[in-house]
């Protein structure tokens, strides 16, 4: 059994009414009756530290370490959580994101945690010809979002989606994921949405990609 790691990226995430939360929940009780015997691994981004791209932390670490340079007790700190986040990561081969959609882009939570785990020799390295990805094993990654408007009309917003752009191409195309699968609730601010009927669209999304996400 494939393990899995679900990451819930809304900042409010204890809160049962944001739809991206209820997609997680959802998944979690298809999962429960799918493998009975097996549990999720939930990482909740917002009650969590997760060091940040800045030359106080993750980039002075880098620099640091590159120059051998020893490093400060705070440092040190930063460093042993990003290591914790990347083993925890690279453990599971099944990933699961909830998360609202925020400004047509992804939380600054997710952003930060991208900034962990997308490390060169760790999730991919650098060769003449370009990146290539280190995560080949069979991993998989299904992306649960929220978003007030509607992304898949082929109209002004569905290139404005660019959490879907972001995340696919950092999975798939630099890390080497094997597959990327979306399920939206979307449109929950829409003038003439029904969002009972919208919901209800994104279970039917979820149900349908479950078993392929399982699938080896």
């Amino acid at each position: 059994m494939m393990k899995t790691l679900l990451i819930n990226a809304h900042p409010d995430f204890r809160n049962a009414s944001h739809y991206s939360v209820q997609m997680a929940q959802d998944f979690l009780a298809q999962f429960r009756t799918a493998f009975p015997n097996e549990t999720v691994d939930v990482l909740n981004l917002y009650d969590t530290e997760i060091p940040q791209a800045t030359v106080t932390e993750l980039l002075g670490v880098w620099e640091k370490q590159a120059a051998h340079v020893s490093l400060s007790a705070a440092e040190q700190h930063t460093y042993e959580v990003n290591q914790r986040l990347m083993a925890q990561f690279k453990s599971h081969h099944r990933i699961v994101i909830a998360t609202p959609l925020h400004n047509f882009n992804v939380t600054s939570k997710l952003k930060d945690y991208m900034d962990n785990i997308l490390v060169a020799r760790e999730t991919f390295r650098y060769t003449e010809a370009g990146s290539v990805g280190l995560m080949t094993n069979d991993y998989k990654v299904m992306l649960l979002q929220a978003s007030g408007s509607i992304y898949t009309r082929n109209d002004r917003y569905t290139p404005m989606e660019f959490s879907r752009l972001y995340l696919d191409k950092m999975f798939t195309e630099i890390m080497g994921f094997d597959a990327f699968y979306m399920v939206r609730i979307q449109g929950t601010q829409t003038q003439g949405v029904d969002i009972s009927q919208a919901v209800k669209a994104g279970h039917a999304e979820l149900t349908a990609a479950f078993p392929k996400f399982y699938q080896q």
